[in-house]
């Protein structure tokens, strides 16, 4: 069984792999009721979803009629207006048929000018904070991509106590030595705070070559040798205290629980050798690129 630990402060003992339910987003119910049985057999209790994630929320209903008090349940919303982001809480808590969310998390709130508006007068965060006084939700949080969201994070929490943040979190990411010192300066203020830190992109590989012609499941190539995603997933839970969301790939679910499992059981000493020496060999790549690629956007324009 996956180990649990604090989310935050907020009370709840949460598995360090979270369910990245995107990849509900395409499948037919009987394959994403296999997955979540999944899912479950190794005791993870912590489920992120998103309004956009297609048809993910929907996914989840059948699951959360039977397990909705053994999860802690997140979803996302992009919209930054109060009233597109009251609309999109209230179409999340139908889809999945449950009165409450756990988390309501601001998706990709990476721009400034988003920023401006979901933090001001009349947004996002004043939508939020109505929904959690009327039992809505339990939670608030913010999420993101890119090489400026550790600074942008960092801009949230000096305005608002959001309980958790999200974030890429890789060798890859940390060679950006600018993002890696924003991301220690925001590791330790989580640290200090009591706020969750959820990572993401553990097993990302690069971004898809333009003459691809594998079946894609994620936006970015994920790794897909076991060692290589093993010794990835032992180099993001090495960090005390940090979530790793898993990808939207669901073809590798298996294999990054698995090595979520023998994390305890392994010397992860020299780990950080092991992702570098593979990161070179398999010819892995940033996924953003400072002023230049700092974005994605998934299916449907949809980034995630």
């Amino acid at each position: 069984m996956i180990k649990k630990i604090p989310f935050g402060a907020t009370g709840h003992l949460s598995s360090r792999i979270i369910f990245g339910a995107a990849a509900l987003g395409g499948m037919k119910q009987d394959k994403a009721d296999s997955t979540l049985e999944l899912v479950r057999s190794y005791g993870i209790n912590h489920i992120d979803v998103a309004a956009s994630y297609s048809d993910a929320e929907l996914r989840l209903a059948d699951f959360l009629s039977d397990y909705r008090h053994d999860v802690f349940l997140a979803s996302k919303t992009g919209d930054r207006t109060g009233s597109k982001a009251r609309e999109s809480i209230e179409r999340s808590l139908t889809r999945m048929q449950t009165e409450q969310l756990d988390l309501i998390q601001f998706h990709n709130l990476a721009q400034v000018g988003d920023w401006d508006i979901a933090m001001g007068p009349g947004g996002a965060l004043e939508a939020a904070l109505q929904a959690k006084k009327e039992g809505l939700v339990r939670f608030i949080g913010v999420t993101g991509h890119g090489t400026r969201i550790a600074e942008m994070h960092l801009k949230s929490l000096a305005q608002f106590d959001f309980a958790s943040v999200l974030l890429p979190y890789s060798h890859m990411s940390m060679q950006d030595k600018q993002y890696a010192a924003e991301f220690e300066l925001l590791y330790e203020l989580c640290q200090k705070n009591q706020i969750a830190m959820q990572t993401i992109k553990a097993i990302a590989k690069r971004r898809w070559p333009a003459d691809s012609e594998e079946k894609k499941f994620s936006w970015y190539e994920p790794l897909r040798d076991t060692a290589a995603i093993t010794n990835a997933v032992h180099w993001v839970l090495k960090r005390p205290g940090v979530f790793l969301n898993t990808t939207s790939d669901a073809t590798l679910l298996k294999l990054l629980l698995d090595a979520a499992v023998t994390f305890e059981t392994t010397d992860v000493r020299d780990v950080e050798s092991r992702v570098a020496a593979e990161a070179e060999a398999n010819g892995q790549e940033p996924l953003f690129f400072r002023g230049e690629l700092d974005d994605v956007q998934g299916p449907n324009g949809v980034s995630r």
